[in-house]
């Protein structure tokens, strides 16, 4: 199908680019790793879809398509760069510019590890999806669908270690329609046999479904170190991986809907599969916090909300702080979560429960404390405090929804310092540094959001 044109290391493209190194070649042409000259030599990739240019429509929807992609800003996704339509030995060529992640494939991670004979964990996986899953949010709501998830589309990011989604499926369809119409053959879809769902293959229908799909099979794949085609029942069109895998109830029921034969069967967004993931055992808990992160801060007051003895279980914590004499909840101060503690870990601020080793997906906001009885170890200076509520109150102006701007923080964060993943974050004055830090992370986004920046 290809017709493309090798281009030698050392030779240089548009008088921009030098060619490093061939990385790899598929159906519509090869992929180069190069440097951008005009940039300070920075690394790039440079994807051909060489048998594609004849066809003027191709063009148009090429251009359409690369401007979508041009426009997405999330720190795990290689950052587009341009369309590049140029000439190759007579032969009009058309190239995908975009940044290179230094890094390896979950394939080529999975292969090393079967060759100590062991596969990925399910705490790994299971991490892998809460890192994942956020990315496929964004995505889906830019009302863009990758299409082509899979261990060797996902890049673990040498720096941070962060998965990075790689290769968008968008742009490979339209390179198959508009050769298979330049050939006067019938449509194709794209999409990786095994990974994507029935109705991607067949018809060529997508959706959100069909990336967690491919989410779920690339999860199994990672567990049991098998190729898809092993897990599943190709005569029952049923997945058989239980047998091969062995993984908590929850995991397991979320494995299961998420690769339903039927897209409406399946999650419908990522959201709901990210919220699916939570451990019920933590019910309580993840009530508590969930109360907390209606708050501007944590720790402050709660505003009209009665207490109840509606709950069988038994509390984390009874302290006597927790009630005020109206029997009304005040506050919940920090030691109320008893073995949780805030955790740094890649792309978001979360509780870590020690005794089950178990993180819950999100806290956005960093602690403080508003106690009249403060541990004077952990106390914050008024001046701190000031700034928190100030950094509140500029998002609340900007009617920007408190998660999603805590979780862009929170990105921007670990991506400025990545030497503090894994960092435990407390307000004890030997952390000022680095909550300072966060600070100004937080109030640089917002000075660019009151400038109409985009979040």
């Amino acid at each position: 199908m290809s017709n493309s044109s090798l281009l030698a290391p050392g030779s240089t493209l548009e008088k921009r680019y030098r060619i490093l190194r061939e990385l790899g070649r598929g159906g519509f042409g090869r992929t180069y790793l190069a440097e951008d000259i005009n940039r300070y030599n920075e690394s790039c990739v440079l994807k051909e879809f060489s048998p594609v240019v004849h066809s003027p429509k191709a063009a148009e929807l090429f251009d359409r398509e690369a401007s979508m992609l041009y426009h997405l800003q999330h720190p795990q996704i290689p950052r587009f760069r341009e369309l590049l339509r140029t000439d190759l030995g007579g032969n009009p060529s058309l190239f995908l510019v975009q940044d290179y992640i230094k890094g390896q494939t979950y394939e080529e991670i999975l292969i090393s590890r079967q060759q100590e004979g062991k596969n990925f964990t399910e705490a790994e996986v299971t991490q892998l999806l809460f890192q994942l899953l956020p990315v496929l949010e964004y995505i889906h709501s830019k009302n863009l669908i990758h299409r082509d998830i899979s261990p060797d589309n996902i890049i673990q990011h040498d720096a941070d270690k962060l998965p990075f989604l790689i290769d968008f499926g968008s742009v490979k369809q339209i390179a198959a329609n508009a050769v298979v119409q330049f050939n006067g053959q019938s449509d194709t879809a794209i999409g990786k046999q095994g990974y994507s769902p029935a109705e991607q293959i067949r018809l060529g229908k997508v959706s959100a479904a069909s990336d967690l799909y491919a989410l779920a099979v690339t999860a199994l794949v990672l567990l049991s170190g098998k190729k898809p085609q092993k897990l599943y029942d190709i005569n029952n069109k049923t997945w058989d991986w239980r047998s091969h895998v062995s993984v908590s109830p929850n995991l397991a029921s979320v494995l299961d809907r998420m690769l339903a034969e039927q897209p409406g069967d399946r999650y419908q967004s990522a959201k709901a599969v990210r919220e699916a993931l939570k451990d019920p055992k933590l019910s309580q808990i993840g009530s508590i916090i969930s109360q907390m992160v209606t708050m501007n801060f944590v720790g402050r007051p709660f505003k009209n909300t009665t207490q109840t003895a509606t709950s069988n279980h038994t509390p984390v914590h009874q302290n006597p702080q927790l009630v005020n004499n109206n029997n009304t909840f005040n506050l919940i101060p920090w030691k109320i979560l008893g073995s949780l503690s805030v955790v740094l870990v890649p792309g978001m601020l979360a509780f870590s429960v020690v005794k089950s080793g178990f993180t819950l997906p999100k806290l956005p906001d960093l602690p403080k404390f508003t106690s009249r009885q403060q541990p004077p170890d952990t106390s914050l200076e008024q001046a701190e405090i000031i700034r928190q509520e100030k950094i509140g109150k500029r998002r609340k102006n900007l009617n920007i929804n408190q998660d999603i701007f805590y979780q862009k923080v929170d990105e921007l964060y670990y991506n400025k310092y990545p030497e503090l993943q894994g960092r435990s974050l407390t307000e004890k004055p030997e952390d000022a540094e680095i909550r300072q830090k966060w600070y100004e992370v937080a109030e640089d986004l917002l000075d660019k959001l009151e400038k109409g920046g985009e979040l």
